[in-house]
């Protein structure tokens, strides 16, 4: 861990064989500027001591207070970014993963490219000429985080981007596409070209549920994507509203998942899995009409630091042996462990060597 505690990993010998470009994300990149500040900062910004919401005008200058007044960590956040990050660093092996999104060249920009690259993560960004790069602000006191997000250069990612050559030479390498769902409402073309992708050459296509609003709200670019699936994650609010958008029928979670894998497929060569998490219970699994349950890592009240970051450091954990071609249950132990570890952490932050074995 570096000095100043923002949680970049040490230089360190590759710890398995996997190929360079093996998975690959597009989502939405935020610089998450992290400080630990006072009552009078969150009443300062009418802020709630542990919520999530997206900056209005009244927080845009929370953000360089934070930076000019407080000792802030900068830390790479946005879902997908956060999976691929910790995914690289589990299996350690330089630009085995990459990611694609949307930033600006500015300072942050800058910070967040040189942190993304010192997880051995190959990114190639699209710059927007108008908005500044993603931010989310992380206030803590105590064991609370108040998260106020503003999207900014984040929501202006163009498929055009995505189809350049260099990048689609990035595309045709990869084995494994991952997107949260989150990006359905920024370029839901450009996901769906990565899902066409991987359907026409066998490859593995998968998808966060990431948040109910959008099953609520964004349900026809989700419901276009989602036939390419071969893996679907999500935890148990968002199975919930997504299988009362779909009118399955049943709140019992096994039934929706046996019914989310059973969703029509566009490529049948391998059945989906459905993955949902269910917090501390355990993680429930379908594929092929059968339904598996996974006990999570038992961990005491008391460790637990920080829960916003656990399914994307799960999901990472379960690509980090995709990438291995490690079977299911090898996935689910590592996304586990990932989810364990980072739920002991403040935000998405590992430090040295992974220890999974």
């Amino acid at each position: 861990m570096s000095a100043n505690g923002s949680g970049e990993p040490e230089t360190k010998k590759a710890k398995c064989n996997v190929p360079e470009g093996v998975l690959l994300g597009i989502g939405n990149p935020l610089l998450d500027i992290s400080a630990t500040v006072d009552e009078a900062f969150l009443k300062k910004y009418e802020l709630d001591a542990n919520n999530q919401i997206l900056a209005e005008d009244k927080h845009k200058p929370m953000f360089q207070d934070l930076v000019d007044n407080y000792k802030v960590d900068y830390i790479p956040g946005g879902a997908t970014q956060n999976t691929i990050r910790v995914a690289s660093w589990i299996n350690n092996v330089p630009k085995m993963a990459s990611f694609f999104g949307c930033i600006a060249k500015d300072n942050f920009g800058d910070i967040l490219k040189t942190k993304m690259e010192e997880f051995g993560v190959h990114v190639d960004y699209r710059y927007d000429e108008k908005e500044p790069t993603g931010t989310c602000a992380v206030a803590v006191t105590g064991k609370d985080r108040s998260l106020v997000a503003n999207l900014a250069a984040a929501n202006c990612y163009k498929k055009d981007h995505l189809v350049q050559p260099k990048n689609w030479a990035m595309v045709e390498k990869a084995a494994i596409f991952y997107c949260a769902g989150f990006h359905l409402t920024v370029a839901p073309d450009a996901m769906l070209a990565l899902a066409e992708h991987a359907k026409e050459n066998n490859k593995i296509f998968s998808m966060n549920l990431s948040a109910p609003f959008l099953s609520q709200f964004f349900k026809d670019p989700q419901m276009k994507v989602l036939p390419y699936c071969d893996y679907i994650f999500g935890n148990e609010t968002e199975a919930a509203v997504f299988a009362k958008e779909q009118n399955f029928g049943t709140e019992d979670l096994k039934e929706i998942a046996l019914k989310i894998a059973a969703l029509p497929k566009e490529n049948d060569k391998r059945p989906r899995v459905a993955i949902i998490t269910q917090g501390e219970k355990a993680t429930l699994v379908a594929q092929g009409g059968k339904v598996h349950e996974f006990p999570v890592i038992p961990i005491k009240d008391d460790d637990v630091v920080d829960t916003n970051g656990a399914g994307d450091a799960f999901v990472g954990g379960f690509l980090a042996q995709l990438a291995q071609d490690k079977s299911l249950e090898e996935c689910i132990r590592c996304a586990h462990f990932a989810a364990n570890y980072i739920i002991q952490r403040n935000g998405i932050t590992m430090e040295g060597t992974c220890s999974y074995e």
